[in-house]
């Protein structure tokens, strides 16, 4: 999702104002259907908590007991719907997260009321 579409998305507000509309809702969903999994939430908060802002894939996979390519799939996930970005340098691809991207999901799910 382009930045430009994440401010569309979020100027209707919170969904305690407002019903979102169809554009809004097509622009969120995929967002948080990727944060639906555990695997891909836990990866999102391992590269948003990193050390200088980004993490190196070789030091996610080892975190989880799944292959390679299963790890590569939900980092994919998470790229598709605008949560993290990311480059290759070498032979590794370093991963960080789109601080812009949780903070208009925040703003959508914001009520307002204290907890």
């Amino acid at each position: 999702m382009g930045s430009q579409t994440m401010e569309n998305a979020a100027e209707g507000g919170p969904l305690t104002r407002e019903p979102l509309d169809r554009a809004q809702a097509d622009a969120f969903a995929p967002m948080f259907k990727a944060l639906g999994d555990p695997v891909r939430l836990r990866l999102l908060s391992m590269i948003a908590s990193a050390r200088g802002g980004e993490v190196c894939v070789c030091d996610l996979t080892g975190e989880f007991h799944l292959t390679g390519p299963t790890i590569s799939h939900h980092l994919k996930v998470l790229r598709e719907a605008g949560l993290v970005d990311s480059d290759r340098r070498g032979t590794w691809v370093y991963y960080r997260m789109i601080p812009a991207a949780l903070a208009v999901m925040g703003t959508l799910l914001e009520t307002g009321i204290p907890v």
